[in-house]
């Protein structure tokens, strides 16, 4: 008899971690030694997270270890929520932020691969406004020491690939003390108001860019105009788009933008009262109030199981229960360095030593420089809500960590690494 998610949920006080073989849904599982790794250092994840959760850093997570397309590892620790009580869950709910961008990318390669688009197109096509984009350029007064922004013409159009790579010259407002980052809170992007997609893509492009379009890598709004240009081309709602080509062919089915069915809500996990500060006015948001804007670059809301599902799909090639999705060939060129050495970085350049960035996610381009335990090949992304993943091709692996805490977004990355791969035997 097939346990129950209320038995997986509340079986154990405080959750201590279980085995990998109860709950596990959709993905086969299997012992962790069957795969290469080690039981016994997996184990350490556990106790690791639970003196976390002692500590009162956060509220609780879930962790995800699949190995050769089997689920090696998966336990979850803590609480759902602090002020409910309510036991962290595998089906418990996550904002994923960042990591809708992955999916969004996806669905815009597997429209390249459907000749609808060209990543050389100028995304003008598609959204008319952004043909006359101007880019603000910081000019200081040398006498008064005052700065003003000036702005000057595009040398080049922003391109699809641009939106995806984050060289297109937009930012993030959030994080930062430029002149045209200062633009965009006045303008209240990202931190107030309720606009449609198109709404949103034409405010942004009456905006200053940041840097001229191919010129620098910037984290930016890109696959939020990204998901607009899916809008454009598919002549539907972003989500409604999603869900028809990737959320219900792969079993998504707690994966949306909203969350207005009240029995989903009772799963909402919640960060600490005092953590829930993203960046400059921005704070974590209320998935149960359903609102205009379909996020591509931060909206979602997923589980760990849903999420994996996704993940597998890119692991195995692009295929899901003998569904194709993306050619492997497709895959292989998201996932390799877009920037190169004609590139510049900026000094939030999130990826770090060691990386690049592809279409979607930032790619571990040299097995060394980077202070953290992967070899070259992987490529990962995480959310601002506290939730990460990673793909290891070369060790046919991936990772899922969901958890709900701003301030603990970086902190815990490196530790999980190097614990998942002292694990790897062979």
């Amino acid at each position: 008899m097939k346990p129950s998610r209320t038995l997986c949920a509340f079986a154990l006080p405080l959750l201590v971690f279980m085995s990998a073989g109860i709950c596990a849904q959709n993905l086969p599982t299997t012992k962790a030694e069957d795969v290469g790794l080690s039981s016994e250092r997996l184990a350490r994840i556990g106790t690791w997270m639970q003196g976390e959760v002692n500590a009162k850093r956060v509220p609780g997570a879930v962790v995800m270890v699949v190995r050769q397309g089997k689920v090696a590892y998966y336990e979850q620790v803590g609480q759902q929520d602090t002020f409910t009580q309510r036991p962290m869950a595998r089906d418990s709910l996550f904002r994923i932020y960042s990591m809708t961008k992955p999916m969004v990318s996806v669905a815009t390669m597997m429209m390249v691969e459907e000749g609808k688009i060209t990543l050389e197109t100028p995304i003008s096509r598609y959204i008319p406004a952004f043909a006359n984009s101007k880019v603000g350029v910081e000019k200081v007064n040398p006498t008064t020491g005052v700065k003003s922004l000036e702005l000057e013409p595009m040398r080049r159009p922003i391109t699809v690939q641009d939106m995806l790579r984050h060289t297109s010259g937009l930012t993030y407002g959030f994080f930062g003390d430029s002149l045209v980052k200062k633009a965009y809170l006045d303008a209240g992007v990202g931190v107030s108001g309720d606009f449609t997609n198109e709404e949103f893509a034409n405010k942004l492009a009456a905006l200053p860019l940041h840097y001229q379009p191919g010129s620098t890598w910037d984290y930016s709004y890109s696959t939020d105009v990204l998901g607009r240009v899916l809008e454009v081309v598919a002549g539907k709602p972003l989500y409604a788009l999603l869900k028809e080509r990737l959320l219900d062919p792969l079993d998504m089915k707690d994966t949306s933008f909203y969350v207005t069915d009240t029995a989903k809500q009772a799963r909402i996990a919640e960060p600490l009262p005092d953590d829930r500060v993203i960046g400059a006015g921005a704070t974590v948001g209320d998935p149960r109030i359903a609102m205009k804007f379909e996020s591509g670059g931060g909206g979602m809301v997923s589980t760990a199981d849903d999420y994996a599902r996704f993940l597998s799909m890119l692991t195995s090639g692009g295929v899901y229960k003998g569904k194709r999705f993306l050619s492997p060939r497709t895959i292989e060129y998201m996932s390799a360095d877009h920037l190169g050495s004609s590139v510049a970085t900026t000094p939030l350049y999130l990826p770090g030593a060691g990386h690049g960035f592809g279409l979607g996610f930032a790619v571990r381009k040299v097995t060394g420089e980077s202070p953290w335990i992967t070899p070259a090949g992987d490529y990962w992304w995480g959310g601002a809500g506290g939730t990460y993943f990673w793909v290891d091709p070369k060790s046919d692996m991936f990772v899922v960590f969901m958890m709900q805490s701003p301030k603990m977004r970086t902190v815990y990355r490196s530790v999980l690494r190097n614990m998942v791969y002292a694990a790897v035997e062979k």
